[in-house]
């Protein structure tokens, strides 16, 4: 075919295509139509298109890499087989509008499709404007949190929203309890504006400070104020050339340890040589937001690297010459490559694109330019910085970040962030903990201590010195753990000799307060975990578990006394037995008078007495219950059923009673009992005679400070206002006072423990008041606390812990014998409660007596014939009468009017009647 039948076709399809889309005809004819076109030859596009760029002064690496990308792109085959695009690029002063206005209006005279650069944002947004006007595509590679969606500018950078997003979430998963950020340009707070007004920096805003530097000004004297406040958490937001001099600086005021960590925000963090600081173990991360796995990366790393396209000549390990790209560089090449990317899309759906003169003056905008940026802003790309794509709006929202951190092998991804997923952690933690265990080898770690036996006390032998000084479970414990680790140590005393509480106005003293002045490495003693302390420092998992109890002075032996037999039973129940003793024997006195069957004949020849006996006399009757009651015999025997079941009931009574006496009295003869006035933390809450305190700047105090329990608050409000001061400066001074007497110790059921054993008239009250632990604590994001919970750990199962407890806690040399006091074990004597029923048994059985001795009275009456004896009652009257007046223990016998001769029983037992001898006779 030949070139003007070629052309004639082409004339005629795009007519066709012209006239079927005009009349609203099936979109399938015009795609076809299209493709035929494009099949036979059409050229959408200029063999030649120019591209403007806009380079500021001192920015001749970035003009370099536009020039390089273009030429990358020509020599592309695919992308713009049948076209070639052509840089022109215009020089002009840094920050100056009008140049670039003019500078602008120069390239758009050339016919120039699009316009990159410049580079600030000031010259960038009178660019801008001119390309809004005029409908031309301007292509920017620069942070502008200006951008609006309504405009012909394409921006490659992150959008300022996302990437103030990926800051929040990376701050976040870090979970720092407290950091500050340094800024120089005020732009750098819309950079983190997601993370200052994210709902959870407001619950800790007083923990997040926020300084400016002075541009041009030395960092350290800001580097040292927030040292001095404890913060060791740092967002930087400086320059990327002032990053270099800003991390020397804080190295000078040593706050480049491995406590400290530092968020770089620059995306050209990996560009930096931070060999001076990698091996110092401090903590440096950033995004990257260059991807080393594009195709093109490799190719395009090591050209630059060779220097063969302007680049200076940088010597690196980086194999991947990672070092010589930055951002600017990648967007500048993503941006060019974008633009072609559009152009192969139109040209490929045979869109026209012509390349018209356009002048400033006349303000005719270009048709085709709005049409170009549609297809930037639609289409997807990949290039140096990842995926390139938009959102509806045409920023560029979605953009995958890479997070790089600082280790001894120098900056190595750790995970990556985007804006679908959040922060995702992808660093090999196994090799991040063996390189904190290599540097922790043959380091020497301060460790900050209280002298307080037996976690940490002075040897006797003054002329030694540093570590040898010194001795204890926490020594031994930290000579176990080095060993383990293999780190090297320094004993030192803490300067205020306390442990650590946080005053009103949220400042630390003792040894909390040097962690977190970077003064001490650890804080090894019988330091409690408590949550007010966690959230100052970091401590292990404990290496020992306690809780407060009560260290009392040990109550003396009680005295016997000389009546202590009588102990066994209360008295109540004495007053009960004797009235029971003598009420028994006056009822079985009455009871045997009144009954005919206990007169006997005193003469058992005489078959004819005058007179009858009884046995119950009233010194007989006290005989009689007396010996029952001691559990002895007698030679007085009831004859009567009465008398008898009086009898056998105080037997059963006196049985139960004796028996209950001697079991108590063998308890209260074995038990040598101690009688402690407090027996538990309310015991002590109830009372006011005796003091109780803790120790003064301690967890202990803290406890009873902060609970809501109500006893621990009545204990706190008597302790806080009781004078003189019931708080002690040390354990010690607590025991001696507690020795004094009338004195009661709130510390640790360990340290009690401790004392105990050495001091034997000192005991242990009640149980443990709370549960907590012992830790090593170390500054806050110490990369070494994970290492020594691994070697605790390591102890604990091994039995090291348990050994070390055995050897410093058990005193050979003096052995006490404990004394069970009264409130473990004991012997109470018994109350009526106890020995109540007893006595109801024997009033019961009294009243079936009483019962009884009337029906035998009744019986025998019936005997005597009715014309001898009166009525029931008046006899029943005259026989109590003569019972009760104690008459004698004879009385005479009542003769019958024609008594048998041979029944004898009826003289012997019918003496009914109380009547003298004359009257007998007559």
């Amino acid at each position: 075919m030949t070139k003007t039948s070629e052309s004639l076709v082409l004339v005629t399809c795009k007519a066709i295509a012209k006239h079927l889309s005009s009349t609203n005809m099936h979109y399938n004819w015009v795609i076809v139509l299209t493709w035929l076109s494009s099949f036979l030859g059409s050229k959408a596009l200029p063999e030649v298109i120019k591209l403007g760029g806009l380079s500021e002064s001192g920015n001749e690496v970035l003009q370099s890499a536009f020039r390089y990308a273009i030429d990358r792109i020509n020599s592309d085959n695919y992308l713009l087989p049948n076209s070639r695009l052509s840089a022109n690029v215009q020089q002009l002063e840094y920050q100056d509008s009008f140049q670039a206005s003019r500078k602008a209006c120069d390239l758009l005279d050339q016919g120039v499709a699009a316009i990159f650069g410049p580079q600030s944002i000031e010259p960038s947004a009178t660019v801008q404007s001119t390309c809004d006007v005029l409908n031309v595509p301007h292509i920017e590679t620069l942070w502008d949190f200006r951008a609006r969606p309504d405009n012909h500018t394409v921006n490659l950078f992150p959008f300022a929203n996302s990437l103030s997003k990926a800051y929040r979430d990376l701050v976040k998963s870090k979970e720092w309890k407290n950091f500050a950020i340094i800024y120089e340009e005020n732009e750098a707070l819309i950079r983190l504006e997601e993370l200052l007004k994210d709902p959870l920096m407001r619950e800790i805003k007083q923990k997040v400070l926020v300084k400016q530097l002075v541009p041009g000004q030395e960092y350290r004297k800001l580097l040292k104020e927030i040292g001095k406040a404890g913060v060791k958490n740092l967002i930087v937001d400086v320059p990327t050339e002032n990053i270099v001099s800003f991390l020397k600086h804080a190295k000078e005021v040593d706050m480049m340890s491995e406590y400290y960590n530092y968020f770089i925000t620059s995306l050209d963090l990996h560009t930096i040589d931070l060999e001076e600081f990698q091996y110092g173990g401090t903590n440096i991360s950033g995004f990257r937001l260059v991807d080393d796995t594009a195709p093109e990366f490799e190719d395009i790393s090591q050209v630059w690297h060779s220097g063969s396209v302007g680049f200076s000549h940088r010597k690196t390990k980086d194999k991947t010459y990672l070092k010589n790209i930055t951002t600017e560089v990648a967007l500048m090449y993503d941006a060019v490559k974008l633009f072609a990317s559009a152009l192969h899309e139109m040209d490929r759906r045979g869109q026209d694109v012509n390349l018209p003169a356009i002048s400033c003056e006349t303000e005719q905008p270009w048709s085709q330019g709005s049409l170009i940026v549609n297809y930037m802003r639609t289409i997807t790309a990949r290039g140096l910085t990842g995926e390139i794509k938009f959102d509806r709006y045409g920023f560029r929202s979605e953009f995958n970040l890479k997070l790089v951190d600082l280790t001894h092998e120098g900056l190595q991804e750790a995970g990556d962030w985007n804006l679908n997923v959040g922060i995702r952690i992808t660093g090999n933690s196994t090799k991040a903990f063996e390189e904190v265990k290599a540097s922790l080898k043959n380091k020497t770690l301060m460790i900050t201590t209280i002298i307080n036996p037996p976690y940490i006390s002075l040897k006797e032998d003054t002329t030694l010195k540093d570590n040898n000084r010194y001795e204890g479970y926490c020594v031994d414990l930290i000579e176990e753990i080095a060993k383990v680790l293999g780190f090297k140590y320094v004993f030192r005393e803490v300067a205020d000799r306390t442990y650590g509480k946080k005053n009103e106005w949220g400042e630390w003293n003792g040894m909390i307060r040097e962690l977190i002045e970077g003064k001490a490495d650890l804080a090894v003693v019988d330091l409690t975990v408590t949550y007010e302390r966690e959230d100052a420092v970091d401590f292990t998992m404990p290496f020992m578990n306690l809780g407060i109890s009560i260290l009392f002075k040990r109550p003396t032996k009680k005295v016997p006394k000389l009546f202590s037999f009588l102990s066994p039973l209360s008295l109540e129940v004495w007053v009960y037995m004797v009235t029971a003793f003598l009420g028994v024997s006056l009822f079985l006195f009455v009871v045997a008078r009144f009954s005919p069957y206990e007169w006997t004949n005193p003469h058992p020849c005489d078959p004819h007495p005058d007179t009858l006996e009884n046995q119950f006399t009233l010194l007989n009757t006290l005989w009689f219950t007396g010996g029952s009651l001691l559990q002895q015999g007698c030679e007085v025997t009831p004859r009567a059923m009465s008398t008898r079941v009086v009898s056998g009931i105080w037997w059963f009574f006196t049985l139960i009673m004796v028996s209950s006496y001697t079991a108590n009295l063998a308890a209260f003869l074995t038990i040598q009992r101690m009688t402690s006035p407090i027996e538990s933390a309310e015991d002590l809450a109830k009372q006011t005679s005796i003091q109780y305190g803790c120790l003064r700047s301690g967890s202990t105090q803290a406890f009873f400070k902060h609970s809501n329990f109500p006893t621990f608050k009545r204990m706190w409000n008597y302790m806080e206002s009781a004078r003189p001061s019931v708080f002690v400066d040390s354990n010690m001074k607590g025991v001696e006072r507690v020795k004094k007497g009338n004195y009661a110790l709130l510390m640790e059921s360990t340290s009690i423990e401790y004392i105990i054993e050495r001091n034997c008239d000192l005991m242990q009250i009640g149980g443990l008041l709370d549960s907590k632990g012992y830790g090593i604590a170390t500054p806050s994001g110490s990369p070494y606390r994970t290492l020594l919970s691994s070697a605790i750990l390591k102890l604990q199962e091994g039995g090291i812990l348990q050994m070390l407890k055995q050897r410093w806690w058990k005193n050979e040399e003096k052995y006490c014998v404990m004394e069970e006091t009264s409130h473990s074990v004991s012997a109470s004597e018994l109350g009526l409660d106890n020995v109540g029923g007893v006595f109801l048994v024997l009033s019961t059985g009294l009243c079936v007596a009483c019962l009884i001795v009337i029906l035998e009275f009744t019986w025998k009456l019936r005997t005597i014939p009715i014309e001898e004896r009166e009525s029931l009652c008046v006899e029943l009257s005259r026989e109590l009468k003569f019972a009760i007046m104690c008459g004698g223990d004879s009385k005479p016998v009542r003769k019958e009017s024609s008594p048998p001769s041979n029944d004898l029983s009826l003289i012997q037992f019918s003496s009914l009647g109380n009547f003298n001898s004359k009257e007998a006779i007559s």
